[in-house]
């Protein structure tokens, strides 16, 4: 039998709003022609910076933005992005497109962007062609209340530091970042952080470059050499799922297709376990977080697009990939304090695409949305009995969900139906509260690829939902197929 059992008044830990983080990087149209149109631009802004992302992102309550990479942050340096818009240098970004990059996009800007977003900044700092001495300055430069650096920032405009807490150390150092073995990125981590300061009321979180996916040695290397002076304050692991055994198009594939990217997106939660049990081996007092910095879904790119832009279509498929993902992440959260889906604008499992003055957003977009209630809240212990989709590469859970509660003792559920083709009915037990009101909303598709366009922009979005009868301490909820349902009791 189908159902899920929550107790609600046991307290399983604290659901990192982190968790719900988001990523742009100097991608593609992620930056350019997506969050900063310029101040020249007919669509509005403010000091070019779009308005409709602005009041997008700040409706699903990003809770911090990562920049300037991913890749590019290790070819990037950050006093090209400073001073007078016409005297920066121009780079060649040979990471995505070999485009020309005007650095017009600086720290300024991003920090506008945060500003404007009400968000936490997480910068990555560039490790693989940078310096410890190139590091600090930026550290000095953002957060520096006197001194040489705050002397520069405030002769390009900005008299009071930033805050600046969260605080990247190179990025897929094992990769793009330098291609380095564990032990030599320990010396260089090390070697960093020792240079990376407080300053003034800013105190740093730092974030050493973790593993990609099943990477065990790396952590076990990572967290042997930094415990000892305690020099970490998390590990940033990434970890992206594709489409099919073969690379396709986001709004194409099979029925076994999506179960094949419902099973990878599911190995997030045999990959944390495993790397869980290292972090816990080295640091048995949950000192150091796990930060999932890169995950999502990865198609081939869209038709007639430049490759190297990553610019891909977001349909239910990965809609249903992220709650999965999403509720992973809340069951580890003892561990896992936060994560940044790849990324926010026209890259990969986007929230937001854009044409010219068009916007629309994703089907991903709305789960964020949906799921906006656990960031904060108190993780609830949620029991899924379910059986299994698919077999081999292609199994995965049935049903997945997360159960939360807030401050005001309101239950926040959040359940998935992952079957591609099959309705079900799912009682839900809520040991420890006899709700007397439910509200609820669905987000569904009327077929596996259903997504939205610039023509027909409203095709997957969430909408009321009746299908959710409360009585007493059960609620019994009627899951269309490729579904997610969001309920609060009080």
């Amino acid at each position: 039998m189908t159902r899920i059992s929550i107790t609600t008044d046991v307290d399983a830990g604290t659901i990192s709003r982190h968790i719900y983080g988001h990523f742009a990087e100097h991608l593609g149209r992620c930056i350019y022609d997506g969050i900063f149109v310029g101040e020249d631009s007919a669509i509005p802004n403010v000091r070019g910076i779009r308005t409709d992302i602005v009041e997008a992102l700040k409706g699903i309550r990003i809770p911090n933005l990562r920049w300037p990479g991913g890749c590019f942050a290790d070819d990037y340096h950050w006093m090209d992005g400073i001073g007078p818009r016409a005297d920066r240098p121009q780079l060649v970004n040979h990471h995505w497109g070999r485009v020309v990059e005007d650095n017009s996009f600086g720290t300024h800007e991003f920090m506008d962007l945060c500003d404007q977003l009400e968000t936490e900044p997480y910068i990555c700092g560039n490790v693989g062609s940078g310096s410890p001495h190139e590091m600090q300055q930026w550290v000095q430069y953002l957060t520096a209340p006197e001194g040489p650096m705050a002397d520069l920032r405030k002769a390009n405009g900005r008299a009071e530091p930033w805050k600046v807490r969260m605080w990247g150390v190179g990025n897929e150092s094992w990769a793009c970042g330098g291609y380095m073995r564990p032990e030599y990125y320990a010396d260089l981590y090390r070697q960093h952080v020792a240079y990376l300061r407080n300053l003034g009321e800013n105190r740093l979180y730092k974030v050493a470059c973790g593993p990609y996916g099943e990477d065990l040695h790396w952590t076990d290397v990572l967290m042997r050499e930094t415990q000892p002076r305690k020099m970490m304050h998390a590990l940033g692991m990434h970890f992206y799922c594709g489409s099919g055994r073969d690379k396709q198009l986001a709004v194409a594939g099979t029925e076994d297709d999506w179960y094949f990217l419902m099973n990878t997106a599911n190995r997030m939660d045999s990959l944390l376990k495993q790397q869980i049990a290292v972090m816990d081996r080295w640091d048995p007092d949950d000192r150091v977080g796990m930060l999932v910095d890169e995950w999502g879904t990865w198609h081939e790119v869209e038709t007639d697009t430049n490759p190297g832009f990553l610019y891909q279509q977001n349909t239910i498929r990965d809609a249903i990939a992220a709650s999965l993902t999403l509720d992973i992440f809340n069951r580890h959260c003892r561990r896992v304090h936060g994560a940044n889906i790849a990324q926010t604008v026209n890259v990969l499992q986007a929230m937001i695409l854009t044409e010219g003055e068009k916007m629309l957003l994703t089907p991903t977009y709305h789960v964020f949305d949906m799921y906006a209630t656990h960031q904060d809240a108190t993780n609830l212990p949620c029991y899924v009995d379910a059986g299994t989709l698919g077999e081999g590469d292609t199994q995965t859970p049935s049903l997945s969900a997360s159960a939360s509660r807030s401050e005001d003792g309101s239950v926040h559920v959040t359940m998935t139906n992952l079957s591609a083709t099959d309705a079900v009915t799912v009682p839900v037990a809520l040991h420890g509260i006899e709700g007397t009101d439910c509200g609820a909303r669905i987000l569904t598709g009327d077929a596996m690829n259903s997504h939205n366009t610039f023509d027909a922009p409203e095709t997957v979005s969430p909408v009321d939902f009746d299908g959710v009868e409360l009585r007493g301490a059960t609620a019994t909820v009627a899951m269309p197929p490729r579904s997610i349902v969001a309920f609060t009791v009080r």
